[in-house]
């Protein structure tokens, strides 16, 4: 069993489960046989994921705004999860632009609520909470260079969507610093770690202002798929490389309290190299994949700025959790046009979709054996 099985019949909280990456997180750790609890808004796309594998029927869902301490202080305090991945934010960078202090509010404060919930919820040593905050590759300082950043690079943020990430990180290192600490050096009553990834893909995103999701669409439509920065290099990843690591991440946690310290800490998961393609490559790959089709430049004048260039290191991640991709780049964009091509000839069919979700999950996990992964163990 992946993970070491540490997910088995563990009460797994995920927050921000009617997301996209949400929902691929649930239905893994579903697969995984995890009590699997979620809170989050109503899906806030159409269709939805969340909706289309009808996850609120598999998993103890509860709609819930992080914004809202004392409610989500008391579900906390109820629920008492032994992890908790903290998914719930407002995720797009161009919508951040038009609601700042909404993207603020949610992704900074929506985090300091959750951590103040789980310090009151006075968990012991003896059964600590494994906590995994998820932010973004955004929040780091980008200075637009041809060097990856690390974990130990300045934050920032251009946007105020990447500001908010990188403030979150900091409350994190904080907050872990501050309350989550022991006065002897043994493990704490709250395990927690950050992880950072970005430009993730995936069947069944369906959000706004998504290269991928805008191509589908403009596919299934007959259209050509129409492109703001066709030379902007992006690290392409399948959603399942940044969850594969974000369960392990709280498996080790959750595993290791004698070596607490060398996990409790910041992370980055990002691709291989052959991953980090152009924008405009991709929609040639996606067209490939799709079987016809073609796409146009389109220029916009007064634009929101979007980085050219973002690269992780994932150095870190190599070394200690002898982690690494395993989908390459024509592997994960043939997996993701299959989804949406099955999505939409099955008519969003909730039983066809779980299935296909389940079976890719399987064969991403199978693929990870191949390379010998240490999560496969």
């Amino acid at each position: 069993m992946a993970f070491n099985s540490f997910y088995r019949g563990k009460k797994v909280l995920v927050t921000g489960d009617t997301g996209f990456k949400g929902s691929w997180l649930v239905s893994w750790l579903l697969q995984l046989g995890a009590d699997v609890y979620g809170l989050g808004l109503e899906p806030q796309t159409q269709p939805s994921l969340f909706e289309i594998l009808q996850l609120k029927e598999r998993i103890n869902h509860t709609t819930l705004d992080i914004r809202n301490a004392e409610k989500q202080r008391k579900y906390i305090d109820k629920i008492k999860p032994d992890v908790i991945f903290h998914l719930a934010a407002q995720a797009l960078v161009r919508l951040s632009y038009e609601i700042p202090l909404e993207t603020l509010d949610t992704n900074f404060m929506g985090t300091a609520n959750l951590l103040h919930a789980i310090e009151e919820a006075k968990y012991s040593t003896e059964g600590p909470c494994v906590l995994v905050v998820i932010t973004s590759d955004k929040c780091y300082e980008n200075r637009e260079v041809d060097e990856p950043y690390s974990e130990i690079d300045r934050m920032g943020g251009h946007d105020i969507y990447s500001a908010s990430k990188g403030a979150t990180e900091l409350l994190v290192s904080s907050w872990r610093r501050s309350f989550f600490q022991s006065s002897n050096g043994s493990a704490p009553h709250v395990l927690m770690a950050s992880c950072r990834a970005g430009n993730v893909i995936g069947g069944g995103d369906w959000s706004k202002d998504r290269i991928m999701v805008d191509s589908i669409q403009a596919l299934v439509n007959n259209k050509n798929i129409r492109v703001r920065n066709p030379d902007s290099v992006r690290p392409w990843q399948h959603v399942q490389e940044p969850l594969s690591g974000y369960l392990q991440v709280g498996a080790e946690l959750g595993s290791n309290l004698n070596d607490w310290k060398k996990y409790a800490t910041s992370w980055n998961f990002g691709p291989g190299s052959d991953s980090e393609q152009t924008v405009g490559k991709l929609c040639d790959r996606i067209i490939s994949s799709w079987g016809t089709g073609s796409w146009e430049h389109l220029s916009q004048e007064n634009a929101a700025h979007e980085a050219k260039l973002l690269r992780l290191s994932v150095d870190k991640a190599k070394k200690h959790l002898e982690w690494q991709g395993v989908w390459d780049f024509e592997k994960t964009i043939e997996e993701t046009v299959l989804w949406y091509k099955l999505a939409y000839e099955s008519n969003y069919g909730h039983k066809v979709m779980f299935d296909k979700t389940q079976s890719q999950i399987e064969e991403y996990t199978n693929d990870a054996v191949l390379k010998s992964l240490r999560w496969t163990n």
